[in-house]
């Protein structure tokens, strides 16, 4: 199994993503950058506006233009005056980015007949990669809790007999343990992913399923963004 966790271009760049994180670490800036994600303005109106001295409107505009945050324009009007702007582009690259590759996502759990299941049915909803279930100790059959939950959320489990995760695993595929009893049976690999999500069958709680296809759908919706197909 092997997945490419490796930078890609300009695209994975930490260095960049901390000198914006920083640069977006104090209050005053954060209140600057939130005027101009709305308008262009110019130092002298942010001094206005933000009730800051010149001096201390300065120094901060010193600190996001060195980040890249923020750059200026002149203004065809007058040109001595100039204005602020952001650059978005600088607030998407101190996000975590897209370096990992898959062929494919196996969700996997103890018994594949609950989690492992709704990770697939929530996972096809929102992307076209392929996802598929497994176990490290497969039950007979879904879960009916699990079944009645999708049902509830308007969701589709695929049909199926749980299996054993090494007849499903191939070279290129992203497996994500999304019970701890899974993840800690399976052989220790920094290329796998762990979500800790309780066990819905083991609980009283009537909820207990919703619940977990809640926290299931949390982690998927967070894992998309940074995965690509290969």
């Amino acid at each position: 199994m092997r997945i490419d966790l490796s930078p890609h271009g300009g695209e994975y760049d930490a260095e960049r993503r901390a000198r914006v994180h920083a640069a977006l670490g104090d209050p005053a800036r954060l209140s600057i950058v939130d005027r101009l994600l709305l308008a262009d303005a110019s130092p002298s109106e942010l001094q206005g506006l933000l009730s800051m001295p010149s001096n201390l409107v300065a120094h901060h505009l010193r600190i996001l233009e060195e980040a890249g945050v923020v750059q200026r324009s002149r203004s065809e009007a007058d040109r001595r005056r100039t204005y602020l702007q952001l650059v978005p582009a600088a607030l998407e690259a101190a996000l975590p980015v897209a370096n990992w590759q898959a062929q494919r996502v196996v969700f996997v759990c103890s018994h594949n007949s609950a989690r492992s299941p709704l990770a697939v049915a929530i996972w096809n909803r929102r992307s076209t990669l392929p996802a598929v279930s497994a176990g490290t100790h497969p039950a007979t059959k879904v879960h009916p809790g699990a079944t009645k939950a999708a049902k509830r959320n308007g969701l589709a489990i695929v049909s199926h007999t749980p299996v054993h995760i090494d007849d499903v695993v191939r070279p290129g595929d992203l497996v994500v343990a999304v019970c701890d009893n899974a993840h800690e049976e399976l052989v220790a690999d920094t290329r796998r992913l762990h979500w800790s999500i309780p066990d819905p069958a083991g609980s009283d709680d009537p909820d207990a399923f919703d619940r977990a296809l809640d926290r299931l759908s949390e982690r998927i919706d967070r894992l998309l963004p940074a995965l690509r197909a290969s």
